[in-house]
């Protein structure tokens, strides 16, 4: 009975993520043609079509409809059920490592938030102003919620990485987008130093080996989105960072 209900907890976690993931894809496609994403139903992109409610449950209406607008035909990018699937999994593991908790919400807003960032950085190059003000509210509540991180070690992180991500931008032009070193900076007070050096040395990581792959591949890599990977070592470092940087210190012997 008690497996029962486990089973039913995380498949209701999942199905909430996924209707969650179905609002987030509405948000990375109006926010950057500045829509409102709080007005009006969802609609095709291509035919501007408003969409059913019985054409819009999540994954399972791509899957019904064979990836194809109801109406024009028109395919479906695969993109829309996958967000809704990693959202919904995402959901599911955050609330197996913290339970029914208000640690749970906080970091899955984090990582909601994250997801719309790296998906409209990688659309557009930008990281729009209103995602980083919305990730203040998190970073503020993790302030409360995880009160290990002192607030000296917070403040700390916000200087520790965007600051000198602004200075090698005055000095050398487009090294770091105001977005990346914005998204730093809020990051910088959620995670507490420490975590934001681990999460930016992340980012670096990931985005160089992208780099040298479109490099090999002939590949323009110069304006490359970076904030995406950025959002991959914040969300790593939010979820794993005292366990990575306390497993680095032990291997040596510190």
């Amino acid at each position: 009975m008690i497996v029962f209900i486990n089973i039913s907890l995380y498949l209701y976690i999942f199905v909430i993520g996924c209707v969650i993931g179905s609002f987030l894809n509405v948000v990375i496609y109006r926010v950057p043609k500045e829509i409102s994403f709080a007005k009006g139903r969802s609609f095709c992109p291509h035919c501007q079509a408003q969409i059913k409610g019985i054409h819009n449950v999540p994954v399972f209406s791509y899957l019904w409809l064979r990836g194809k607008c109801a109406y024009c035909g028109e395919k479906i990018s695969s993109r829309y059920p996958l967000v809704e699937l990693f959202t919904g999994v995402m959901a599911v593991f955050i609330f197996w490592m913290y339970g029914l908790s208000f640690q749970s919400a906080v970091v899955f807003i984090t990582g909601a938030i994250l997801i719309c960032i790296t998906l409209i950085d990688f659309d557009t190059m930008t990281i729009p102003n209103g995602l980083v003000i919305a990730l203040m509210a998190p970073a503020l509540l993790c302030f409360f919620f995880f009160p290990e991180v002192g607030i000296l070690s917070r403040v700390i992180g916000i200087f520790v990485v965007s600051l000198p991500m602004l200075i090698l931008t005055l000095f050398i032009g487009d090294a770091f987008g105001g977005g990346d070193i914005k998204l730093m900076a809020v990051a910088g007070f959620m995670l507490g130093w420490g975590n934001t050096v681990l999460a930016t040395f992340i980012g670096l990581v990931l985005g160089g080996i992208v780099a040298v792959f479109l490099l090999a591949r002939k590949t323009e890599a110069r304006h490359m989105a970076f904030g995406p990977y950025l959002c991959i070592g914040i969300m790593t470092s939010l979820l794993f960072g005292d366990i990575i940087i306390r497993w680095y210190l032990d291997l040596f012997g510190l």
